[in-house]
């Protein structure tokens, strides 16, 4: 059987990317082994030994990554026994690991820079809680778990429609009060509070990056006019558009 494609990141961590085996005389000492599932599914193991010898063929990328680099970079490892269903951006940026936007011979070069990428944004969703474990909600079904986690993931991806509960729960299979208890139980947070988070951030950034005005910006966002963009932004910020924008500029 065909082995995965190899990506030396360092002395201490190993990307397989691709199908097929893992070579096991490619992995650093005493490794942590976390595999995607996929990448198109949206979950993420930490694999044994034996997974790795034996099942690795189910995951499109995995990582070997010392223990000791974990801990003294991290502060941290993850659990062994737990799967997290994996957020859309941390999953886009495996799916980019996976099928880099670059000619050839600059692909492991990306490959290399996104996996360092990929494992700090890791445990930095883990600190945050973003990592919602696959088996940790009793009240829910894993299922319906699944299918919240979908709901999340058309929150970050078409955050600019005009999105509502009722439209995201019919593209995901659940009810209004099972989607609306799903996010409680997973974000702490409701349907809106999610849909408003990724907008402002959106915001946020276009404000540092673009030129474009204040009330475009907030329109392009999903506001409907300045005032109601405004006072959003500085609830969630602490500043008003302008100001962030000011800042950013004096920095």
């Amino acid at each position: 059987m065909a082995s995965k494609h190899v990506v030396i990141v360092s002395r201490e961590m190993t990307s397989f990317v691709g199908g097929g085996r893992c070579d096991a005389t490619r992995v650093p000492p005493d490794a942590l082994l976390l595999g995607f599932g996929g990448v198109q599914e949206p979950v993420v193991s930490t694999l044994t030994p034996h997974e790795f010898g034996a099942g690795a063929e189910e995951h499109l990328l995995v990582f070997a990554v010392t223990r000791a680099a974990c801990v003294r970079l991290f502060g941290e490892l993850p659990d062994p026994a737990a799967r997290w269903y994996l957020p859309s951006d941390l999953r886009a940026l495996g799916q980019s690991i996976v099928a880099p936007d670059s000619e050839p011979a600059a692909a492991d070069m990306l490959r290399l820079a996104r996996s360092i990428e990929l494992l700090c944004q890791f445990f930095a969703a883990l600190r945050a809680g973003r990592m919602v474990p696959v088996d940790a909600q009793p009240s829910l079904s894993e299922s319906d778990v699944a299918r919240v986690a979908a709901a999340r993931r058309i929150v970050d991806e078409r955050w600019h429609e005009k999105l509502t509960i009722d439209d995201i729960a019919r593209s995901c299979g659940l009810n209004r009060d099972k989607l609306t208890r799903g996010f409680r139980e997973l974000y702490s947070c409701t349907v809106a509070e999610a849909l408003s988070e990724r907008r402002l951030r959106q915001a946020r950034e276009l404000l540092a990056a673009s030129d474009l005005p204040v009330a475009s910006i907030g329109y392009r966002c999903g506001y409907l006019n300045n005032a109601s963009f405004t006072r959003a932004f500085s609830r969630r910020f602490g500043m008003a558009p302008t100001a962030m924008r000011r800042v950013g500029i004096a920095a």
